[in-house]
């Protein structure tokens, strides 16, 4: 007789935790539109009423008879791009051996609402076991998604994933789960045809459908798990006898710290980090060379980005071949994370291998100095570094630097001034500051204004600011710095003295200008003539004095003014100064600084892309000044003279050139336009309409105003990149040569810039606790955004198709044009 013989597993006997993939979800909510958003401004706080592919973040909770049995997983950040795709493994700590018959999988989808408000975008719940055959249910499942509410975990459930096949994609789907469970062989060339055909339907079947799925994979075994449980006994026969206890007693807690410690630390991996890294191998780990499969896997971690997170296999890699190591100076910063920063043992031996170790470059000094590393040996290692750097190249990263002080392991205690003289970054700056105008100057400044913060930091860099004044008059060069750090603080205090009356006048605008000149004019307030003094906007200009006819008020309700500064020994020759009161410029400030770091990256390249980094000095919390770059706004340009084309025309005539235009200056336009296309991507500068986008006479095309960054706008379905119809136009359209230039320089400069994607990453990692609005909104986050943009998981080759890809959308963009017409109509209504 031939029986049919069946294998499976019993759940009982499977000590394995249970684990899930999620994978995507298939559907998207209608965005709202554009009136609604005008008429209830609080529809674009939930990111999926403007954006089909806003954030999301998945919750997983497994329970039974209506109560939790695990803990809430949640998957990691991540953003979406053409799809949304987690692609992430979530596993519990609950055993599939303990999973009882009626266990379900409680899984919730939320998105932000604001910036500290998270709300459900929509939930489902599934059963662990299939109700048919008992059996733990395999492969991928394809989930009903309940949109707007969370996921109900009840046995009773209101959100079962669970749905009625009814469309041919369904009856499909059926069938690939059983080829997935091996109950349909295989047939490798009938398969791969019938694939294709699944997936045109699969894709006419998401564009007819409204309905929202979730997919997820459940672990593929090679033979079911079905659900079993231990029989016990219904009595226990009583062996002894023990007093009853009294209810009455009193319940004692005793708190035991030692044992909560042990919680929340996993004892078997405290050991095995242990006994890898003890003192029996150390002689030996000197000598150890890793073999071809553990050196690949080194070079994948160096080439890690520096805010990747590094798994314990990896750290005890990294720790093992530390001797080894010493020769890759890209190794530094990975082997430091590496290390239990508690066990004084470790520390010992950075301090031993620091002097042997490679020389590093600035990019990951810059990282040593962030708030990842806060041992003082490292942190000097960091600054003895950065000795080798020019001040020129080291002013920079000025900015960075200063903010890098509210990460001295002093200033995370009590930062006094005996604690000022032991920080190894605070000698070496204020020694640089002490030989150096330019770098003095901007020192102040930054010094200055995050001691006048309302926050904490103000106890970090007062005694900073004094111990550098103090600094300074103990030599001759240091007394000519200090008299000119006075007349600057005059004249700051006289501009923000006008400054104050002309926001509080209800005179018209040429009321206001005449006030302005005649208070520069007055001798008394000093502005008129003064004695030499560098520029504090730009220290290495040398002015005497204001022009007081050329004094102008902009039309704003903050009164901003344009000066002109004399430029000494240079008759006729003015610097002109925008100076704003009310307004937080050290966003902008900080935008600057990248695009003037990122314009010195390129042109090392050979790579000139005619930028305008002008310059831009905050004073204070509310108040600044800018070099104001003679231009006009795209807007005028086309209202006055037609178009971008003819503006430029007028300018630079040529009429043996194919449009009219000197080459020189239309090399220009696109070289500019092709700098700031990929810079204003890269930092996800928002609120781009066409007063803020200028040209000057030149050719040169830039950007101001940076009031939104890392992919914030005020507008709704605002476009990763922002490329006018109208400059395009003024190349000659997308048909022509020179738009085809400017997106060969676009390809050059974001392949150019990727590779020094670390650098830019780490100077954002020091600015997280600086008092930047779109970077306080969430500094967990800002970082990873300046990093998605780099693409660094894509080759250059793919990265180079990513960028065309976001240029043709950017071009073909029908939403912003719209905006940009509003925006006018606005403008037009106000003046």
């Amino acid at each position: 007789m031939v029986t049919n013989a069946v294998s499976f597993y019993t759940s009982n006997t499977v000590d394995i935790r249970f684990s899930f993939k999620v994978s995507s979800l298939e559907g998207s909510k209608p965005l709202v539109p554009y009136s609604s958003l005008v008429d209830n401004p609080e529809l674009a706080l939930t990111q999926s009423n403007v954006d089909a592919l806003s954030d999301l973040t998945l919750t997983a909770q497994i329970w039974s008879d209506s109560k939790p049995i695990s803990s809430i997983m949640s998957t990691s950040y991540k953003s979406f791009k053409y799809q949304r795709k987690w692609n992430e493994q979530l596993s519990f700590s609950t055993d599939i051996s303990s999973l009882p018959y009626n266990s379900q999988l409680a899984l919730t989808l939320w998105e932000p609402q604001g910036p500290r408000k998270m709300v459900p975008y929509g939930g489902t719940t599934v059963k662990l076991f299939d109700h048919k055959d008992a059996s733990l249910k395999r492969g991928r499942q394809k989930l009903r998604l309940w949109l707007g509410v969370q996921a109900d975990p009840l046995s009773n459930s209101t959100t079962p994933g669970e749905y009625l096949p009814t469309s041919e994609m369904d009856r499909l789907e059926q069938i690939i789960k059983r080829l997935e469970n091996n109950e349909i062989p295989a047939v490798d060339w009938l398969d791969n045809l019938a694939f294709r055909c699944i997936e045109s339907v699969n894709i006419s079947a998401g564009r007819n459908s409204a309905s929202h799925f979730l997919f997820i994979e459940f672990p593929q075994t090679d033979f079911p798990i079905v659900y079993s449980d231990t029989e016990y006994p219904a009595y226990i026969p009583k062996r002894y006898s023990v007093p009853s206890v009294n209810p009455d007693s009193p319940i004692v807690s005793i708190h035991d710290p030692e044992f909560e410690s042990v919680l929340e630390s996993n004892v078997i991996e405290r050991k095995y980090h242990t006994l890898i890294r003890g003192p029996r191998d150390r002689p030996l780990d000197k000598e150890r060379v890793p073999n071809p499969r553990a050196r690949d896997l080194l070079n994948q971690i160096v080439r890690f980005s520096s805010v990747q997170r590094l798994s314990a296999m990896e750290k005890n890699l990294l720790w093992e071949y530390r001797y080894y190591l010493t020769r890759e100076k890209k190794a530094l910063t990975k082997f430091l994370k590496s290390v239990s920063w508690d066990n004084p043992t470790e520390v010992r031996e950075v301090a031993s291998l620091l002097p042997k170790w490679t020389a590093i470059d600035i990019d990951d000094a810059l990282e040593l100095l962030g708030p990842l590393f806060p041992n003082d040996t490292v942190r000097s290692y960091a600054v003895d570094c950065l000795r080798s750097v020019s001040t020129e190249v080291l002013s920079l990263y000025l900015l960075q630097l200063v903010q890098a002080l509210k990460f001295e392991p002093s200033s995370r205690k009590s930062y006094v001034s005996s604690n000022v003289a032991k920080s190894s970054l605070v000698n070496f700056l204020i020694e640089r500051a002490s030989t150096n105008e330019s770098f003095a100057v901007y020192f102040y400044w930054y010094l200055k204004v995050e001691s006048q913060d309302s926050n904490s930091s103000a106890q970090i860099y007062e005694p900073v600011l004094e111990k550098f004044t103090s600094t300074l008059k103990t030599t001759d060069n240091g007394t000519i710095i200090l008299r000119h750090f006075h007349r600057h603080v005059d004249i700051v205090s006289a501009l923000l003295n006008i400054s104050v009356k002309l926001q509080q006048s209800k005179d018209s605008r040429p009321k206001k200008i005449e006030r302005l000149q005649a208070y520069i004019n007055d001798p008394r307030k000093g502005l008129l003539h003064f004695e030499p003094t560098s520029l504090f906007l730009d220290p290495s200009v040398m002015v005497d004095g204001i022009v007081a006819e050329d004094a102008l008020v902009f039309k704003s309700t903050l009164s901003p003014f344009r000066i002109n500064f004399r430029v000494c020994n240079q008759p006729g020759v003015m610097y002109p100064v925008l100076f704003k009161n009310g307004d937080d410029l050290r966003q902008d400030q900080l935008v600057i600084q990248i695009i003037t770091l990122m314009d010195r990256l390129l042109r090392q390249e050979s790579l000139d892309l005619k930028l305008t980094p002008y310059r831009i000095l905050a004073t204070g919390s509310t108040s600044g000044a800018v070099q104001f770059v003679p231009s006009i706004a795209i807007s005028s340009a086309i209202s006055d003279y037609q178009g971008i084309a003819e503006y430029l025309r007028h300018h630079n005539p040529d009429p043996n050139a194919s449009m009219g235009i000197k080459e020189e200056t239309m090399d220009t336009f696109i070289r500019s336009c092709a700098g700031y296309c990929v810079i204003t991507y890269i930092l996800g500068v928002g609120d781009r309409h066409l007063d803020n986008l200028l040209v000057a006479p030149d050719g040169r095309f830039f950007h101001i105003d940076f009031g939104y960054i890392l992919g914030r706008d005020p507008k709704p379905f605002p476009p990763l990149m922002k490329i006018p119809i109208q400059v395009v136009e003024a190349m000659g359209g997308v048909q022509s040569e020179n738009y085809k230039k400017m997106c060969n320089h676009c390809f050059t400069a974001f392949v150019t810039l990727r590779k020094s994607a670390n650098l830019i990453i780490n100077l954002f990692v020091l600015m997280d606790k600086a008092n930047i609005p779109d970077i306080q909104l969430d500094p967990d986050k800002a970082v990873l955004k300046v990093k998605e943009k780099f693409c660094l998981e894509l080759s250059d080759e793919e990265a180079v198709v990513h960028f065309q890809n976001l240029i043709n959308e950017s071009v073909s963009a029908f939403f912003p044009m719209v905006i940009d017409r509003l925006h006018n109509f606005a403008q037009y209504w106000r003046t």
